[in-house]
């Protein structure tokens, strides 16, 4: 179980950690950490809990102090491991320039896919969806919204409300 809440010994176990689960063996990482004076287990992928380490070093604080400042700005709805992820991508997608990732090599798919040491069998996708979609012609955009459709999911197919 993981804490998923703001109310004393509230838990819940969501469906990714479930689909996490591979072999009965989880992927995810349990930590117990103090937030806002008032301890509360977390858990998070390896790779998170080392984001955390190297920011919280950065930073010159500790774990726990940026966990009580993500509860403290995050929204009552969302849970704290989940605002930890979200933190967790904006703290680097601030520090990210377009120098660094020119760099890193971003910017061509077909590199990403290098990088990703992926079997040529496994990448095959790609390329056949290249193909199809040089054969077929464009599809033309929804005009009219769909009659089961709220208005919410029309704006976001791109249509105004």
């Amino acid at each position: 179980m993981i804490y998923s809440g703001d109310k004393e010994g509230q838990t819940s176990e969501t469906i990714a950690d479930a689909l996490d689960e591979v072999g009965g063996k989880s992927t995810l990482i349990s930590r117990n950490i103090t937030v806002v004076g008032r301890r509360t287990s977390v858990r998070l992928e390896p790779e998170m809990w080392s984001a955390l380490r190297e920011i919280a070093r950065r930073e010159d604080c500790k774990i726990h102090d940026i966990c009580s400042l993500i509860h403290l700005r995050k929204n009552p709805d969302t849970s704290l491991t989940a605002a930890i992820r979200v933190f967790l991508m904006l703290y680097y997608r601030a520090a990210a320039t377009e120098d660094g990732h020119r760099r890193a090599g971003h910017g061509n798919f077909d590199q990403m896919i290098q990088r990703a040491r992926m079997p040529a069998e496994l990448i095959a996708w790609k390329k056949n969806r290249r193909r199809a979609n040089q054969a077929q012609p464009m599809a033309q955009p929804i005009t009219q919204p769909i009659s089961h459709m709220t208005s919410n999911d029309t704006h976001v197919m791109g249509q105004p409300q």
